[in-house]
């Protein structure tokens, strides 16, 4: 049980750089920010969670149900991860690929303290174990001081004084993989797969909060993550949803097609109006709605799957989207989380058909995907989700001082391999951009 608090904050935005200023102390933390992107089917403008008082962490073996057993056992708000590698759980699929973050394949935690924004109303749930705290900690909050950077603890090292990051493999081999990958969809094997590459450093140290937030001032998405679960780390600037649960309301928005922006507003309006009537990203969206609305069939009532929108056109900060929205009536009697196993892996990230797709994206990437292409979200108490894409992200493992972050693109029979490079290039930039 919880006991709930309700505020009315005079200053949202302030009182918001103050809750994940204070955030910093606890061992766990998931943190999830809207970034106040207009987005039709946004609960909340932010959420914060903190300090586990129960957790589950597991490899994919039997994940889902254990998964299952957990949320439908707590009851509760819980906060954590799907990694891609819970393919292995769905289907009869292996992860051999180098991984130097080892992180688990799933990890959820029922937090201590929770904290719901939405515009300049706050609510504050606490179990009651900590309760007595709320109005100690509202009051903290308020008090601090407030500056539009969090202050790095230590001295700051410069990319000078860090290893360099490097890409896992040379621009030669990924065009020759590309390449590859055509002669698959050439032979009929696929339509399309999402083929992604790695960057990494090793022995570097770096100030994860301070990383989110520069990473996360760049982009502004709508997806934006923190989550610190002992020595790992997410830093995601992710502008995707992958599934939500609202009611018996399920929405998926994949995303493929993407755009650079331009400084000068005709150029960038003109980018834009390319990219929505681009052929090629059109096909890639295409494909991957159908994709999902197959996925949504497997657990929804019958004809209740509906696109409503297709191949729309979004533009962030840095980069032009093309997204669909697809929706669907949960069936009786399905369990949240079969929703979540019965679309696993997202199809953005994957390709169709999918499993011919995943096995052919694990024999040419060099890297365990892990949390990347994986998804991060809830469960509230009644069984309703929200989760995102794992995409434009930062993953460290502060233990072994390795930091990562990935970048890919669907590959179709239309593919350029030096164009789907500089595309990679284009996504790369932020998380770069964050590291320096």
């Amino acid at each position: 049980m919880r006991t709930k608090s309700t505020y009315t904050l005079e200053e949202p935005l302030k009182f918001k750089q103050q809750l994940l200023q204070w955030s910093r102390e606890f061992e766990e933390i998931a943190w999830l920010d809207s970034n106040n992107y207009h987005q039709d089917h946004g609960e909340f403008d932010a959420l914060l969670a903190l300090g586990a008082f129960t957790a589950i962490k597991t490899d994919y073996h039997q994940a889902f149900a254990k998964l299952q057993e957990y949320q439908q056992t707590t009851k509760d708000w819980i906060f954590g991860y799907l990694s891609y590698d819970l393919k292995n759980d769905v289907e009869r699929l292996s992860s051999k690929n180098h991984d130097g973050l080892d992180f688990p394949d799933l990890y959820f935690f029922q937090p201590q303290k929770l904290f719901l924004l939405k515009g300049n109303h706050l609510e504050m749930h606490y179990l009651r174990m900590v309760d007595d705290e709320i109005e100690e900690d509202f009051t903290k909050i308020s008090n601090l001081p407030t500056s539009q950077t969090i202050t790095e603890t230590g001295e700051p090292k410069t990319e000078n004084s860090q290893p360099k990051i490097q890409s896992r493999i040379s621009k030669e081999e990924y065009l020759q993989k590309v390449e590859k990958m055509l002669a698959y969809i050439q032979r009929g094997d696929i339509y399309e797969a999402n083929f992604c590459q790695e960057f990494f450093a090793e022995n570097r140290e770096m100030e994860p909060f301070k990383v989110f937030q520069d990473l996360n001032e760049i982009s502004g998405p709508p997806f934006a993550t923190f989550l610190k679960l002992e020595e790992h780390y997410l830093l995601s600037a992710s502008p995707e949803r992958y599934l939500k649960k609202s009611g018996s309301k399920l929405i998926s928005q994949p995303i493929k097609g993407t755009a650079r922006r331009s400084q000068n507003p005709e150029e960038d309006i003109k980018i834009a109006e390319e990219l929505s009537k681009d052929p090629k990203e059109q096909s890639e969206n295409v494909m991957i709605v159908d994709l999902v609305r197959n996925d949504l069939s497997k657990i929804a009532k019958k004809a209740s799957v509906n696109v409503d929108e297709l191949c729309k056109v979004y533009s962030f900060k840095q980069v032009h989207q093309m997204i669909s929205t697809i929706s669907a009536e949960i069936d009786d009697g399905i369990p949240p989380v079969e929703a979540l196993r019965a679309t696993f892996p997202m199809g953005s990230m994957t390709g169709a058909p999918k499993i011919s797709a995943m096995k052919i994206i694990e024999e040419l990437e060099e890297t365990k995907r892990g949390l990347y292409s994986g998804a991060v979200g809830y469960f509230t108490p009644n069984g309703d989700f929200d989760f995102n894409v794992v995409i434009r992200s930062i993953l460290y493992n502060s233990a072994k001082k390795y930091v990562s972050f990935s970048v890919g693109g669907a590959i179709t029979a239309g593919s350029k391999p030096e164009k789907e490079y500089e595309e990679c290039l284009l996504k790369a930039a932020a998380m770069r951009q964050a590291l320096k």
